[in-house]
Protein backbone atom coordinates (compact mmCIF):
# COMPACT_ATOMS: atom_id res chain seq x y z
CA UNK A 1 0.00 0.00 0.00
CA UNK A 2 1.37 3.61 -1.04
CA UNK A 3 2.46 5.68 1.75
CA UNK A 4 3.85 8.44 -0.38
CA UNK A 5 1.38 11.23 -2.36
CA UNK A 6 0.60 14.08 -0.24
CA UNK A 7 -2.21 16.10 -1.52
CA UNK A 8 -0.30 18.81 -2.08
CA UNK A 9 0.61 16.60 -5.51
CA UNK A 10 -3.09 15.37 -5.66
CA UNK A 11 -4.73 18.36 -5.23
CA UNK A 12 -2.63 20.82 -6.27
CA UNK A 13 -3.56 17.29 -5.57
CA UNK A 14 -5.51 16.23 -6.42
CA UNK A 15 -6.43 19.03 -6.56
CA UNK A 16 -8.94 21.15 -4.36
CA UNK A 17 -5.95 23.18 -3.24
CA UNK A 18 -7.99 23.96 -0.01
CA UNK A 19 -5.66 26.72 1.61
CA UNK A 20 -7.52 26.46 4.87
CA UNK A 21 -6.10 28.24 8.02
CA UNK A 22 -4.38 26.73 10.78
CA UNK A 23 -6.46 26.78 14.26
CA UNK A 24 -3.58 26.05 16.21
CA UNK A 25 -5.08 24.11 18.83
CA UNK A 26 -7.60 22.63 16.90
CA UNK A 27 -10.42 24.25 19.15
CA UNK A 28 -11.74 26.50 16.79
CA UNK A 29 -11.85 29.81 19.06
CA UNK A 30 -13.89 28.13 21.58
CA UNK A 31 -14.64 31.00 23.88
CA UNK A 32 -17.00 29.60 26.65
CA UNK A 33 -18.60 32.26 29.14
CA UNK A 34 -17.92 30.42 32.22
CA UNK A 35 -19.92 33.24 34.23
CA UNK A 36 -23.40 32.30 31.76
CA UNK A 37 -24.29 28.60 34.04
CA UNK A 38 -27.34 28.70 30.82
CA UNK A 39 -24.93 29.15 28.16
CA UNK A 40 -24.46 25.89 26.10
CA UNK A 41 -20.82 24.94 25.29
CA UNK A 42 -19.49 25.52 21.64
CA UNK A 43 -20.73 22.63 19.24
CA UNK A 44 -16.93 21.89 17.45
CA UNK A 45 -16.04 19.70 14.75
CA UNK A 46 -12.30 18.89 13.79
CA UNK A 47 -11.19 18.70 10.28
CA UNK A 48 -7.78 17.87 8.90
CA UNK A 49 -6.64 18.60 5.51
CA UNK A 50 -3.86 19.97 3.27
CA UNK A 51 -2.81 23.42 3.80
CA UNK A 52 -1.63 24.85 0.10
CA UNK A 53 2.06 25.29 -0.15
CA UNK A 54 2.39 27.43 -3.32
CA UNK A 55 1.81 31.44 -2.53
CA UNK A 56 -1.01 30.85 -0.16
CA UNK A 57 -1.20 34.89 0.22
CA UNK A 58 -2.77 34.95 -3.66
CA UNK A 59 -6.73 34.97 -3.91
CA UNK A 60 -7.78 31.20 -3.94
CA UNK A 61 -10.92 30.40 -5.20
CA UNK A 62 -11.00 27.01 -3.76
CA UNK A 63 -10.92 28.26 -0.38
CA UNK A 64 -13.48 30.62 -0.90
CA UNK A 65 -15.85 27.63 -2.33
CA UNK A 66 -14.66 25.44 0.57
CA UNK A 67 -15.62 28.13 3.04
CA UNK A 68 -18.92 28.94 1.46
CA UNK A 69 -20.02 25.31 1.91
CA UNK A 70 -18.53 25.16 5.59
CA UNK A 71 -20.20 28.34 6.33
CA UNK A 72 -23.70 26.75 5.46
CA UNK A 73 -23.25 23.80 7.92
CA UNK A 74 -22.68 25.60 10.59
CA UNK A 75 -25.68 27.93 9.19
CA UNK A 76 -27.76 25.24 9.02
CA UNK A 77 -26.39 23.25 12.43
CA UNK A 78 -25.47 25.63 14.51
CA UNK A 79 -22.10 24.04 14.97
CA UNK A 80 -18.51 25.01 14.21
CA UNK A 81 -15.84 23.89 12.65
CA UNK A 82 -12.46 23.93 13.44
CA UNK A 83 -9.76 23.62 11.07
CA UNK A 84 -6.30 21.89 11.24
CA UNK A 85 -3.90 21.46 8.64
CA UNK A 86 -1.00 19.68 7.36
CA UNK A 87 2.19 21.91 5.78
CA UNK A 88 4.83 20.25 5.53
CA UNK A 89 7.31 22.11 7.50
CA UNK A 90 5.13 21.12 10.16
CA UNK A 91 5.61 17.38 9.97
CA UNK A 92 9.33 18.00 7.95
CA UNK A 93 9.43 14.45 5.90
CA UNK A 94 6.20 13.09 6.82
CA UNK A 95 3.85 13.26 3.85
CA UNK A 96 0.22 14.19 4.33
CA UNK A 97 -0.70 10.04 3.36
CA UNK A 98 1.72 8.98 6.58
CA UNK A 99 0.16 12.17 8.51
CA UNK A 100 -3.53 11.29 8.07
CA UNK A 101 -2.80 7.53 8.71
CA UNK A 102 -1.30 8.21 12.05
CA UNK A 103 -4.28 10.55 12.73
CA UNK A 104 -7.49 8.09 11.77
CA UNK A 105 -5.70 5.61 13.93
CA UNK A 106 -5.86 7.68 16.72
CA UNK A 107 -8.79 8.87 16.25
CA UNK A 108 -7.15 12.59 16.28
CA UNK A 109 -9.85 14.61 14.10
CA UNK A 110 -13.60 13.78 12.90
CA UNK A 111 -13.71 14.50 9.14
CA UNK A 112 -11.11 14.24 7.13
CA UNK A 113 -9.76 14.63 3.57
CA UNK A 114 -8.12 11.57 2.24
CA UNK A 115 -6.31 10.61 -1.12
CA UNK A 116 -7.77 7.39 -2.28
CA UNK A 117 -5.32 4.80 -1.38
CA UNK A 118 -5.48 5.89 2.48
CA UNK A 119 -8.74 5.62 1.68
CA UNK A 120 -9.01 2.32 0.56
CA UNK A 121 -6.35 1.17 3.27
CA UNK A 122 -8.80 2.73 6.28
CA UNK A 123 -11.86 1.35 5.24
CA UNK A 124 -9.99 -2.30 4.80
CA UNK A 125 -9.03 -1.48 8.61
CA UNK A 126 -12.97 -0.52 9.42
CA UNK A 127 -11.79 2.68 10.65
CA UNK A 128 -14.16 5.28 8.52
CA UNK A 129 -17.92 5.36 8.64
CA UNK A 130 -20.20 4.41 6.24
CA UNK A 131 -21.71 7.13 4.36
CA UNK A 132 -24.16 5.57 2.40
CA UNK A 133 -27.10 6.94 4.67
CA UNK A 134 -26.43 10.33 4.06
CA UNK A 135 -28.95 12.21 2.11
CA UNK A 136 -26.23 13.53 -0.18
CA UNK A 137 -25.38 9.84 -0.94
CA UNK A 138 -28.13 9.20 -2.88
CA UNK A 139 -27.23 12.10 -5.67
CA UNK A 140 -23.52 10.67 -6.18
CA UNK A 141 -22.79 9.93 -9.62
CA UNK A 142 -21.86 6.05 -9.77
CA UNK A 143 -18.03 6.46 -10.90
CA UNK A 144 -17.71 7.95 -7.56
CA UNK A 145 -20.25 5.57 -5.66
CA UNK A 146 -17.74 2.61 -6.76
CA UNK A 147 -14.72 4.64 -6.46
CA UNK A 148 -15.15 4.83 -3.03
CA UNK A 149 -17.17 2.01 -1.74
CA UNK A 150 -14.50 -0.43 0.55
CA UNK A 151 -16.04 -3.93 1.62
CA UNK A 152 -19.40 -3.05 0.60
CA UNK A 153 -19.26 0.18 3.12
CA UNK A 154 -19.33 3.65 1.07
CA UNK A 155 -16.39 4.96 3.31
CA UNK A 156 -15.79 9.05 1.23
CA UNK A 157 -17.66 11.21 -0.69
CA UNK A 158 -15.78 14.15 -2.77
CA UNK A 159 -16.52 18.01 -3.12
CA UNK A 160 -15.36 17.27 -7.15
CA UNK A 161 -13.95 14.74 -9.45
CA UNK A 162 -10.57 15.60 -9.99
CA UNK A 163 -9.60 14.94 -13.42
CA UNK A 164 -5.72 14.59 -14.70
CA UNK A 165 -4.76 15.56 -18.45
CA UNK A 166 -2.03 17.07 -20.31
CA UNK A 167 -1.64 20.54 -19.92
CA UNK A 168 -0.71 22.60 -23.36
CA UNK A 169 1.01 25.81 -24.34
CA UNK A 170 -1.78 26.09 -27.68
CA UNK A 171 0.57 28.84 -29.05
CA UNK A 172 3.99 26.97 -28.88
CA UNK A 173 1.72 24.30 -30.71
CA UNK A 174 0.31 26.70 -33.35
CA UNK A 175 3.53 27.82 -33.90
CA UNK A 176 5.12 24.72 -34.91
CA UNK A 177 1.97 23.50 -36.63
CA UNK A 178 1.14 20.63 -33.83
CA UNK A 179 -2.04 19.41 -32.59
CA UNK A 180 -3.36 18.05 -29.52
CA UNK A 181 -1.31 14.15 -29.43
CA UNK A 182 -4.26 11.69 -29.14
CA UNK A 183 -2.11 8.48 -28.75
CA UNK A 184 1.35 7.69 -27.46
CA UNK A 185 3.19 7.57 -31.28
CA UNK A 186 1.53 11.49 -31.90
CA UNK A 187 3.01 12.49 -28.49
CA UNK A 188 6.79 11.22 -29.05
CA UNK A 189 6.17 13.04 -32.59
CA UNK A 190 5.17 16.08 -30.91
CA UNK A 191 8.49 15.85 -29.31
CA UNK A 192 10.13 15.07 -31.75
CA UNK A 193 9.21 18.21 -33.44
CA UNK A 194 9.46 20.53 -30.40
CA UNK A 195 13.14 18.95 -29.92
CA UNK A 196 14.13 19.96 -33.35
CA UNK A 197 13.22 23.38 -32.87
CA UNK A 198 15.24 23.64 -30.01
CA UNK A 199 13.09 22.65 -26.69
CA UNK A 200 15.31 20.87 -24.49
CA UNK A 201 12.37 19.66 -22.58
CA UNK A 202 9.52 18.93 -24.23
CA UNK A 203 7.25 17.58 -21.28
CA UNK A 204 7.94 18.83 -17.36
CA UNK A 205 7.00 16.63 -14.87
CA UNK A 206 7.21 15.98 -11.48
CA UNK A 207 8.08 13.10 -8.83
CA UNK A 208 3.93 12.44 -8.39
CA UNK A 209 1.83 12.78 -11.67
CA UNK A 210 3.51 10.77 -14.45
CA UNK A 211 1.61 7.59 -13.62
CA UNK A 212 -1.29 8.75 -15.50
CA UNK A 213 0.64 8.10 -18.70
CA UNK A 214 0.72 4.37 -17.31
CA UNK A 215 -2.80 4.58 -15.95
CA UNK A 216 -4.12 5.90 -19.35
CA UNK A 217 -2.28 3.38 -21.55
CA UNK A 218 -2.61 0.50 -19.23
CA UNK A 219 -6.63 0.81 -18.56
CA UNK A 220 -8.16 2.81 -21.64
CA UNK A 221 -9.53 -0.26 -22.65
CA UNK A 222 -10.59 -2.26 -19.39
CA UNK A 223 -12.76 1.10 -18.94
CA UNK A 224 -14.08 1.65 -21.71
CA UNK A 225 -14.35 -1.48 -23.89
CA UNK A 226 -17.96 -2.63 -22.22
CA UNK A 227 -16.02 -5.65 -20.60
CA UNK A 228 -14.93 -3.40 -17.27
CA UNK A 229 -16.13 -5.99 -14.37
CA UNK A 230 -15.36 -8.95 -15.85
CA UNK A 231 -11.60 -7.83 -16.50
CA UNK A 232 -11.15 -6.25 -12.83
CA UNK A 233 -12.35 -9.81 -11.39
CA UNK A 234 -9.89 -11.64 -13.73
CA UNK A 235 -7.29 -9.16 -12.11
CA UNK A 236 -8.71 -9.88 -8.21
CA UNK A 237 -8.40 -13.43 -8.98
CA UNK A 238 -5.00 -13.65 -10.14
CA UNK A 239 -6.60 -14.54 -13.59
CA UNK A 240 -5.01 -11.84 -15.05
CA UNK A 241 -1.78 -9.69 -14.18
CA UNK A 242 -1.35 -5.85 -13.45
CA UNK A 243 1.70 -5.51 -15.12
CA UNK A 244 0.64 -6.81 -18.30
CA UNK A 245 -1.49 -4.01 -18.21
CA UNK A 246 1.42 -1.32 -16.75
CA UNK A 247 4.13 -2.59 -19.45
CA UNK A 248 2.89 -0.44 -22.19
CA UNK A 249 3.01 2.88 -20.09
CA UNK A 250 6.70 1.61 -18.48
CA UNK A 251 7.91 1.38 -21.54
CA UNK A 252 6.53 4.49 -22.69
CA UNK A 253 7.96 6.22 -20.11
CA UNK A 254 11.44 4.60 -20.31
CA UNK A 255 11.63 5.68 -24.05
CA UNK A 256 10.84 9.59 -22.97
CA UNK A 257 13.59 9.31 -20.59
CA UNK A 258 15.98 7.37 -22.82
CA UNK A 259 15.68 10.25 -25.31
CA UNK A 260 15.41 13.12 -22.84
CA UNK A 261 12.05 14.23 -23.79
CA UNK A 262 11.61 14.42 -19.91
CA UNK A 263 14.54 15.27 -17.12
CA UNK A 264 13.77 12.02 -14.80
CA UNK A 265 17.02 13.51 -12.93
CA UNK A 266 14.72 16.35 -11.91
CA UNK A 267 11.64 14.79 -12.09
CA UNK A 268 12.33 12.43 -9.20
CA UNK A 269 13.10 15.47 -6.44
CA UNK A 270 10.60 17.47 -7.94
CA UNK A 271 7.33 18.50 -6.04
CA UNK A 272 3.95 18.66 -8.23
CA UNK A 273 4.32 22.43 -9.84
CA UNK A 274 7.19 23.85 -7.64
CA UNK A 275 8.99 21.42 -10.07
CA UNK A 276 7.55 22.03 -13.91
CA UNK A 277 6.14 25.36 -13.70
CA UNK A 278 8.02 27.54 -13.67
CA UNK A 279 9.38 25.94 -16.84
CA UNK A 280 5.78 25.90 -18.03
CA UNK A 281 4.78 29.34 -17.25
CA UNK A 282 8.20 30.92 -19.09
CA UNK A 283 7.07 29.12 -22.34
CA UNK A 284 10.50 26.96 -21.78
CA UNK A 285 8.55 23.66 -22.11
CA UNK A 286 5.30 23.56 -23.98
CA UNK A 287 3.44 20.66 -21.64
CA UNK A 288 2.97 19.46 -18.43
CA UNK A 289 0.32 16.92 -16.27
CA UNK A 290 -1.62 18.28 -13.88
CA UNK A 291 -5.68 18.01 -12.55
CA UNK A 292 -8.78 19.88 -13.30
CA UNK A 293 -8.53 22.71 -11.23
CA UNK A 294 -4.49 23.97 -11.41
CA UNK A 295 -6.38 25.61 -14.39
CA UNK A 296 -8.42 27.77 -12.40
CA UNK A 297 -6.03 28.67 -10.07
CA UNK A 298 -3.64 31.40 -9.59
CA UNK A 299 -1.25 29.78 -7.90
CA UNK A 300 -0.93 26.81 -10.17
CA UNK A 301 -2.05 27.55 -14.09
CA UNK A 302 -4.57 30.10 -13.65
CA UNK A 303 -3.14 33.21 -15.01
CA UNK A 304 -0.74 32.70 -17.79
CA UNK A 305 0.59 34.62 -20.68
CA UNK A 306 -0.53 32.00 -23.46
CA UNK A 307 -3.46 30.37 -24.37
CA UNK A 308 -4.13 26.72 -22.51
CA UNK A 309 -5.44 23.86 -23.43
CA UNK A 310 -6.05 20.85 -21.79
CA UNK A 311 -6.61 17.39 -23.05
CA UNK A 312 -6.77 13.45 -21.98
CA UNK A 313 -3.46 11.78 -21.69
CA UNK A 314 -2.59 9.98 -25.10
CA UNK A 315 -3.17 6.50 -25.54
CA UNK A 316 -4.31 3.71 -27.87
CA UNK A 317 -8.59 5.17 -27.99
CA UNK A 318 -7.09 8.48 -27.47
CA UNK A 319 -7.03 11.65 -25.58
CA UNK A 320 -8.03 9.91 -21.71
CA UNK A 321 -8.65 11.59 -18.86
CA UNK A 322 -7.28 9.73 -15.59
CA UNK A 323 -10.09 10.33 -12.75
CA UNK A 324 -8.74 9.31 -8.90
CA UNK A 325 -11.17 9.30 -6.66
CA UNK A 326 -10.34 11.45 -3.31
CA UNK A 327 -12.61 12.39 -0.50
CA UNK A 328 -14.07 13.72 3.20
CA UNK A 329 -14.75 10.35 5.42
CA UNK A 330 -15.47 10.70 8.76
CA UNK A 331 -13.85 8.50 11.58
CA UNK A 332 -14.91 5.34 12.86
CA UNK A 333 -14.38 6.31 16.31
CA UNK A 334 -14.87 10.14 15.88
CA UNK A 335 -15.72 11.67 19.19
CA UNK A 336 -18.26 14.02 17.60
CA UNK A 337 -19.46 11.19 15.17
CA UNK A 338 -22.64 12.35 14.86
CA UNK A 339 -22.13 16.36 14.19
CA UNK A 340 -19.04 15.10 11.87
CA UNK A 341 -22.14 13.18 9.66
CA UNK A 342 -24.06 15.88 9.70
CA UNK A 343 -21.57 18.37 8.47
CA UNK A 344 -20.67 16.49 5.90
CA UNK A 345 -24.44 15.89 4.61
CA UNK A 346 -24.67 19.53 4.28
CA UNK A 347 -21.26 20.33 2.76
CA UNK A 348 -22.23 17.56 -0.12
CA UNK A 349 -25.54 18.21 -0.16
CA UNK A 350 -26.32 20.14 -4.14
CA UNK A 351 -27.23 23.10 -2.56
CA UNK A 352 -23.37 23.33 -1.29
CA UNK A 353 -22.29 21.13 -4.18
CA UNK A 354 -23.79 24.34 -6.59
CA UNK A 355 -22.44 27.27 -4.59
CA UNK A 356 -18.91 25.20 -4.35
CA UNK A 357 -18.46 24.32 -8.23
CA UNK A 358 -19.69 27.88 -9.55
CA UNK A 359 -17.17 29.43 -8.02
CA UNK A 360 -14.30 26.65 -8.63
CA UNK A 361 -15.07 25.26 -12.10
CA UNK A 362 -15.36 21.96 -11.28
CA UNK A 363 -16.92 18.64 -11.49
CA UNK A 364 -18.84 17.74 -8.80
CA UNK A 365 -19.43 14.71 -7.02
CA UNK A 366 -23.41 14.63 -7.70
CA UNK A 367 -25.36 14.00 -10.97
CA UNK A 368 -27.68 17.02 -10.18
CA UNK A 369 -25.50 19.65 -10.51
CA UNK A 370 -23.65 20.62 -13.98
CA UNK A 371 -19.90 21.15 -14.25
CA UNK A 372 -18.83 24.70 -14.51
CA UNK A 373 -15.93 24.55 -17.30
CA UNK A 374 -13.73 27.26 -18.53
CA UNK A 375 -13.12 27.45 -22.13
CA UNK A 376 -9.11 25.61 -21.71
CA UNK A 377 -10.87 22.57 -19.70
CA UNK A 378 -13.48 21.76 -22.93
CA UNK A 379 -11.84 19.22 -24.73
CA UNK A 380 -11.01 17.18 -21.54
CA UNK A 381 -14.12 18.24 -20.20
CA UNK A 382 -16.05 16.83 -23.50
CA UNK A 383 -14.19 12.92 -23.24
CA UNK A 384 -15.93 12.65 -19.65
CA UNK A 385 -18.97 14.09 -20.87
CA UNK A 386 -18.94 11.45 -23.23
CA UNK A 387 -18.13 8.56 -20.56
CA UNK A 388 -14.38 8.21 -21.39
CA UNK A 389 -12.31 8.04 -18.87
CA UNK A 390 -9.97 5.74 -17.00
CA UNK A 391 -10.60 5.41 -13.39
CA UNK A 392 -7.23 6.05 -11.50
CA UNK A 393 -8.09 4.66 -8.13
CA UNK A 394 -10.81 1.98 -7.72
CA UNK A 395 -11.50 0.72 -4.44
CA UNK A 396 -13.26 -2.47 -5.83
CA UNK A 397 -9.57 -3.42 -6.71
CA UNK A 398 -7.66 -5.69 -4.61
CA UNK A 399 -3.98 -3.88 -5.62
CA UNK A 400 -4.15 -0.18 -5.22
CA UNK A 401 -3.56 1.57 -8.42
CA UNK A 402 -2.55 5.00 -7.74
CA UNK A 403 -0.23 5.54 -5.32
CA UNK A 404 1.28 1.86 -6.05
CA UNK A 405 1.63 3.31 -9.56
CA UNK A 406 3.51 6.91 -8.62
CA UNK A 407 5.71 4.53 -6.79
CA UNK A 408 7.13 2.38 -8.71
CA UNK A 409 7.45 5.36 -11.23
CA UNK A 410 9.60 6.74 -9.34
CA UNK A 411 11.46 3.55 -9.32
CA UNK A 412 11.91 3.80 -13.16
CA UNK A 413 13.05 7.27 -12.86
CA UNK A 414 15.95 6.03 -10.69
CA UNK A 415 17.33 4.03 -12.70
CA UNK A 416 14.69 0.17 -12.34
CA UNK A 417 14.09 -1.16 -15.62
CA UNK A 418 11.05 -1.83 -17.16
CA UNK A 419 10.96 -5.72 -15.91
CA UNK A 420 11.92 -4.22 -12.67
CA UNK A 421 9.14 -2.37 -12.25
CA UNK A 422 7.33 -5.00 -13.45
CA UNK A 423 8.11 -7.22 -11.42
CA UNK A 424 7.10 -4.96 -8.34
CA UNK A 425 3.42 -5.19 -9.60
CA UNK A 426 3.76 -9.15 -9.11
CA UNK A 427 4.83 -8.58 -6.12
CA UNK A 428 1.89 -6.87 -5.45
CA UNK A 429 -0.76 -8.91 -6.35
CA UNK A 430 0.59 -12.38 -5.95
CA UNK A 431 3.40 -11.81 -2.67
CA UNK A 432 6.80 -12.65 -2.26
CA UNK A 433 6.51 -15.78 -2.50
CA UNK A 434 4.90 -16.10 -5.97
CA UNK A 435 7.64 -13.73 -7.11
CA UNK A 436 10.64 -13.66 -5.11
CA UNK A 437 12.42 -11.05 -3.71
CA UNK A 438 12.72 -7.23 -4.92
CA UNK A 439 15.57 -6.65 -7.09
CA UNK A 440 17.98 -4.29 -5.41
CA UNK A 441 16.55 -1.04 -7.35
CA UNK A 442 13.35 -1.58 -5.86
CA UNK A 443 14.42 -2.02 -2.29
CA UNK A 444 13.12 1.09 -1.13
Amino acid sequence: MSKGKRLLAAWLAAAMMLALTSCGNGQGGNNINLIQEDEKPERVVNLFSPMEKTSPNLENAARNAFDKTIALSEEKLGISMAYRTYTAENYQDRTYDQVTLDRVRNNMDDIYLLNPDIVQALGQEGLLMDLSGLESAKNLREIVRVANTVDGKLVAIPQEVVAYGLFLNKDMFDRYGLKAPNTPEEFLACCETFRRNGVETPLGANRWWLEVFVLAQGFAELYNGGNTEAEIAALNSGEKKYSDYMRPGFEFLKELMDKGYIDAEKALVSEAIEGEGPDFLAQKTPMVVAYWGAANTETAYGALDFELQVVGLPSDLGQMPVMPMTGFAVGAESEHAEDAMAALDVILSDEALQIYTEINKVIPGSKNVATNCIPALEPLNARIEENIFVVGSNAGMKVEQWGNTCLIVRKLLGGATVDECMAEFDRLQFGPAAEGTPSPALRA
